[in-house]
């Protein structure tokens, strides 16, 4: 026979037992109750937000998965933790601005009527030495590309693109030692060089380089790049000059371009889609189109070149004249 006690105690440790497989057991269903209560919260709740995509003013919460991703709208912009949200542009007819490199107000037509025959007499020494050196260079370049004025081209504009970023990056850096405005040459420079790698944008699209084409154009642009940055720092007016012979012999070879062109001996494709934005073309414009309003700004290139230059050799800075900004 048990005691009292040993009675109490028993009875004491089966209560204890089944408590806790009570408990043990609970926990699942407690879980599950606490996840599905997580579930059933809000987003707006949580601490930590997922990152959203606006649109037109509408907010929502982002798709996930590989096939989403490629299928991701470009006029989608994830919207930035530093406040940066590019803003919802759109073309005159209602339809996104597919561009991000330049925007509607930075378009422009181009005026075509441009007087193309003028040309600077080498008369000075300097002024001799460029129009020899434009010369010398051309030579390689008809042995190289003979009569394919579309990679001629292309290669040309990436040359052509470089002397207006060194220019201006140069008159930046004496504008910041010597605490003088610049006139407004930094800004006309930089357009040019903008407006020169966008003629390049444009031929990229119509001639497909090669791979030997590429590494030509690394080559031609280290050396020249150098080159140019030495010789602008001894002689800005040599420079100049020398760019705007440059300029004269763009002029001509997009003057062939054109007669090949009318001849039949290139095809006249349709005008490329980021040309006709950025010269404001007609939808049905042509490569034709293309190379007269790239050939016009040559042109102007041309006369904003020599100007410089004449500016430097009446002994003056390029601050003491106005900058031809915006000049198309």
């Amino acid at each position: 026979m048990y005691s009292r006690f040993q009675r109490t105690l028993c009875k004491n440790l089966v209560a204890n037992r089944q408590q806790t497989e009570h408990f043990v057991h609970g926990i699942p269903r407690f879980s599950a109750s606490i996840h599905s209560n997580k579930l059933q919260e809000p987003r707006a709740e949580a601490k930590i937000e997922s990152p959203k995509i606006e649109e037109k003013g509408i907010t929502e919460n982002p798709k996930h998965g590989i096939q989403e991703a490629k299928e991701k709208d470009s006029r989608l912009t994830y919207s930035s933790y530093w406040g940066i949200s590019p803003a919802n542009i759109k073309r005159e007819d209602g339809s996104p601005w597919p561009w991000n490199c330049f925007r509607p107000w930075e378009t422009y037509s181009p005026n075509v009527n441009i007087d193309l025959s003028k040309h600077h007499v080498p008369k000075l020494f300097l002024d001799k030495v460029a129009y020899w050196t434009v010369k010398f260079l051309r030579v390689p370049t008809d042995v190289f590309f003979q009569r394919r004025y579309g990679c001629r081209a292309m290669m040309l504009e990436t040359v052509a693109a470089v002397p207006g970023m060194v220019g201006g990056m140069l008159l930046h850096l004496k504008s910041l030692r010597k605490f003088d405005h610049s006139g407004g040459w930094i800004k006309a420079l930089l357009e040019e060089a903008e407006n020169e790698r966008m003629h390049l944008m444009t031929m990229v699209e119509v001639v497909k380089p090669k791979w030997y084409e590429r590494a030509l154009v690394l080559t031609v642009q280290g050396v020249f790049f150098n080159a140019f940055f030495l010789l602008y720092l001894a002689s800005p007016k040599l420079a100049h000059r020398i760019v705007g012979y440059l300029e004269e012999e763009a002029i001509h070879s997009y003057t062939e371009f054109i007669k090949e062109l009318d001849n039949g001996n290139i095809e006249n494709i349709a005008a490329p889609s980021i040309a006709i934005d950025y010269w404001r073309l007609s939808k049905d414009a042509t490569l034709r189109d293309v190379v007269i309003v790239i050939r016009a700004d040559e042109a102007h290139h041309r006369d904003v070149n020599h100007f410089a230059s004449d500016i430097h050799f009446q002994g003056k800075e390029l601050r003491d004249a106005p900058a031809p900004v915006g000049y198309h």
